[in-house]
């Protein structure tokens, strides 16, 4: 993303918020304006001007309203196409998450395309908006057909949610990080973080934990209030869209941004781009970003899914991860004090060990999985797994950031930050497709078709979701799963996980880290 004049570069990604997985949930510190000096000497707050408290306030609406299809997107909606669809069509509908993290791809564009008569920001803002509510009407009004019968539309439902996605992720990166930094005043800019920290989250959990609650017949009856489904949630979420749209058009001014030659063109951010990734240590940390992620990933894309098919519900699942959020608020905190001073990567390395050991737990935990109802003990015991889990990426997550930000050159920092977080958050992306393709292919599942003399067995090559399950009770049988691939594809990410931990992720981060910061200059190469 192009820095602008005036302003500091890294200002743009410090309010960059990914939340593709877990092991992506930033935690943006609460700021403070500068203070400046009472009558008697002492220091003393400055008071929130009216407009500042109007530009927070839309801030959040405008972050709620982008964590709202990411909600669902890498949220709730897999749980609800579960029922429905083997796992490697799970695959498929999960490279809808893909425009997430390659969206420094086409930011430089959208950072210098505009209509002058409209404003820098708003010229996307608005028709992002316009399509992003007009494709929730148009899947409230298809739910049927794209959500519960969803395997003969699987490529339809993968579209839309991809360009929702990506939608979302460009509002989000390329043009609600640079419109803060024009509608807050200098003195309140660190509140930036804060707006997209409340609103991003907001609209994401309120998709994904809340959603999954309040759609719950278990949840809604235990409690006595009425079903949320997907149709209605949706609906609701596209007027929000078209409300607020109908606002910035009308009633919201965007400011005349001073902008000079000695901004960076488009050819010359992606010609930065390019130079950057020259660097050999960047090579190296590249590689460390798209391949060290891939020892958790059939924990974090399988095992909530497994744990569901064995019994967990939805509202189980949902109520796990509201009670973790605090946690990893806390767990941030705890971070970024553990990641300061000239080693950022100490805990970034030693949390290898316990995410390792915890995806090893979960796999455990799926296997001696108890028949449902669950009991409170084992039910503690989840949330207790989860949020240490969580912790152990948040360390990771900070201590990561912390080293992106100390090697980042000032001049271009929004560029190489972005470049850095780009190829980060792309290593917990892009394996999740082959994860859940490879549960379905090292599976073995077999239909047993039982008749007065003898047992039959049909081989089936989908007998794991509740469509191939019908399929096989359409002829009297019933799935029997003799080889769950999920063991064999969780036990190979751990173990290239230890190996590769070992042999390369080790050795190269401390080598890395204790390289001088102006080895990681373009203009020193």
């Amino acid at each position: 993303m192009r820095s602008r004049p005036g302003t500091d570069a890294t200002d743009s990604e410090e309010v960059e918020l990914t939340l593709l997985d877990e092991d992506e949930r930033s935690r943006a510190a609460l700021g403070a304006g500068d203070g400046y000096l009472g009558s008697a000497g002492e220091p003393k707050t400055k008071p929130m001007s009216m407009r500042d408290k109007r530009a927070m306030a839309l801030l959040i609406t405008l972050y709620l309203i982008q964590g709202v299809p990411l909600g669902l997107a890498l949220g709730s909606v897999p749980f609800l196409l579960k029922d429905h669809l083997s796992y490697s069509e799970l695959g498929v509908f999960s490279l809808s998450n893909y425009p997430y993290s390659l969206k420094l791809l086409w930011s430089p564009i959208v950072d210098s395309l505009y209509f002058t008569s409209i404003g820098r920001r708003k010229s996307w803002i608005i028709p992002m908006q316009l399509v992003v509510g007009s494709l929730m009407v148009y899947i409230s009004f298809n739910v049927d057909r794209l959500i519960i019968n969803p395997s003969e539309n699987l490529y339809e439902l993968t579209f839309v949610f991809t360009s929702l996605v990506l939608l979302s992720a460009t509002q989000g990166s390329t043009i609600l990080s640079g419109w803060a930094l024009t509608l807050l005043s200098q003195d309140n800019l660190s509140y930036a973080s804060t707006c997209q920290t409340i609103g991003l989250t907001t609209g994401y959990f309120a998709s994904f934990t809340v959603f999954l609650a309040l759609n719950s017949e278990t949840f809604c009856d235990k409690w006595g209030i009425p079903q949320l489904t997907l149709s209605t949630y949706l609906k609701f979420c596209g007027l929000l869209c078209f409300a607020v749209t109908f606002w910035l058009i009308f009633f919201q001014k965007e400011g005349k941004e001073s902008l000079d030659e000695s901004e960076m063109t488009v050819s010359a951010t992606y010609k930065t781009i390019w130079n950057i990734c020259k660097l050999p240590h960047i090579r190296s940390l590249i590689v460390v970003h798209c391949l060290g992620k891939l020892a958790f990933q059939a924990n974090e894309s399988v095992t909530q899914l497994k744990m569901i098919e064995k019994g967990l519900g939805r509202e189980d699942l949902a109520i796990t991860v509201l009670i973790d959020f605090p946690f990893q608020i806390i767990g941030g905190w705890l971070a970024a004090n553990w990641s300061r001073g000239d080693k950022p990567l100490r805990p970034w390395i030693i949390a290898f060990w316990p995410r390792l050991a915890l995806a090893l737990v979960s796999t455990l935990i799926v296997y001696y999985f108890p028949s449902p109802p669950i009991s409170y003990g084992f039910f503690t015991f989840l949330v207790i797994q989860t949020v240490v889990q969580s912790f152990a990426s948040n360390v990771q997550f900070v201590g990561i950031s912390a080293f992106h930000t100390r090697i980042s050159d000032p001049l271009i920092g929004g560029t190489y930050m972005t470049l850095l977080n780009t190829f980060s958050n792309f290593g917990g992306t892009w394996p999740k497709y082959f994860i859940l393709k490879g549960v379905d292919l090292m599976s073995e599942s077999v239909c047993q078709v039982k008749d007065a003399d003898s047992d039959l067995l049909v081989k089936a090559s989908e007998c794991v979701s509740e469509h191939g399950k019908s399929l096989c009770a359409d002829i009297g049988g019933e799935c029997i799963t003799e080889g769950d691939g999920y063991y064999w594809i969780s036990a190979i990410c751990m173990t290239f996980g230890v190996i590769f931990v070992v042999s390369y992720i080790i050795p190269t981060a401390r080598r890395l880290q204790a390289l001088p910061v102006h080895r990681w200059r373009i203009s020193s190469e």
